[in-house]
């Protein structure tokens, strides 16, 4: 059954929710001038990886990837999924925890952290499970509700730009060495590697895909641009949220709300757990490739417990920020290694097909 829609949907509906919150402040920290060669060169290297990545997947149209890696041998199975296993784990606890943190910090500051550590799971971990088919689902109702709203704001918010901050356009490559640079990559590696989950599930088009990962270049370059040409380099890069900061900024008379930023922040927030939601059940099916005695749902609730239980252990701030540094390593793996993995077997096994029926 082709979904192009609804997988085209959860990509950018999950890329959004990754985009407006740390990416600015990542890429901002990164370099003091040129801000665009360093958004380029992710944009860049995430098309590339997306597009290695649904080419090796178009050998294998009615497998996911964790069939691919176990055509292949259980040995190579637990070499690939482990590690991905390991990445989705941390990408759930440091997503839960960091949100948690804003959302407490921008308009719900009495109250516990717990508690919203606590919905955000609750919400997501339903999700789940349900299945992949509720998922898409509720991608489609959240970008009925919000994804007018998310552009609504996001063309306003250039209401206090100068653009004379944008100069000088210089840049150069020394960014790549330093450690925001490198945690930046959280807005690509995130939202991508759903499309070889799907497919025994769902078909969908390579090249709406592709369709969809352009269209969010103009995002990734203004969710950066659009504080430093409001507030400047030098002040933008003193915030901790620059984006958000920027919304805040806005003033409109007309409507009748005295901020925006608070339906833009709950906006972010329901496509997170959109992405939060994804990320559970992609690490349940690979738990269930190894533990299958265990029923799903079981291994679902167990999990989110888990979760919550290391969510609470993280202290502070600081804490949030050593295990994004921690996770780059698992990052760049899957940016990196499963991509040309999947087209290297789907490669080899065009060419023994071909000489099987030779």
């Amino acid at each position: 059954m082709d979904k192009s829609l609804h997988v085209v949907l959860i990509y950018v509906l999950s890329h959004l929710g990754l985009i407006f919150f740390m990416y600015p402040e990542n890429i901002i920290a990164s370099t003091s001038e040129g801000h665009w060669l360093a958004i380029l060169l992710g944009v860049i290297i995430h098309f590339v990886v997306i597009s290695v990545y649904m080419k090796g997947l178009s050998f294998f149209p009615n497998r996911n990837i964790i069939g691919i890696y176990s055509s292949v041998g259980k040995g190579t199975a637990l070499f690939f999924l482990i590690p991905v296993l390991l990445y989705f784990l941390m990408v759930i606890i440091i997503t839960v925890r960091a949100y948690s943190e804003i959302i407490t910090i921008v308009f719900l500051s009495n109250t516990p952290l717990w508690a919203i550590m606590a919905l955000l799971l609750f919400i997501s971990t339903y999700i789940a499970s349900c299945g992949l088919e509720t998922i898409f689902r509720t991608g489609i109702l959240l970008a009925i509700l919000f994804l007018p709203l998310i552009l609504f704001i996001f063309f306003v918010s250039f209401q206090n730009v100068d653009w004379r901050y944008a100069i000088p356009i210089d840049g150069n490559f020394q960014f790549i060495k330093k450690r925001d640079y490198l945690e930046s990559f959280f807005a690509f590696s995130g939202g991508y590697l759903f499309l070889g989950f799907v497919q025994p599930f769902f078909s969908y088009n390579r090249k709406n895909v592709l369709i969809a990962a352009a269209v969010l270049i103009p995002f990734f370059f203004f969710s950066v641009y659009i504080p430093i040409l409001t507030f400047g380099q030098a002040t933008a890069s003193t915030f901790f949220l620059p984006f958000v900061v920027a919304v805040d900024a806005i003033n409109i008379n007309w409507l009748m709300f005295d901020r925006v930023t608070m339906f833009f922040i709950i906006s972010l927030i329901a496509f997170v757990m959109l992405f939060l939601s994804l990320v559970s059940w992609k690490t349940i099916r690979i738990i269930e490739q190894f533990i299958p005695s265990i029923k799903p749902v079981y291994m679902l609730i167990s999990l989110s417990v888990i979760i919550f239980l290391f969510c609470l252990s993280v202290p502070d701030w600081k804490d949030v920020e050593k295990l994004f540094w921690w996770n780059t390593i698992l990052r760049f793996y899957v940016l990196i290694a499963i991509p040309i993995s999947i087209y290297l077997i789907g490669i080899h096994s065009k060419r023994k097909n071909q000489h099987e029926n030779i």
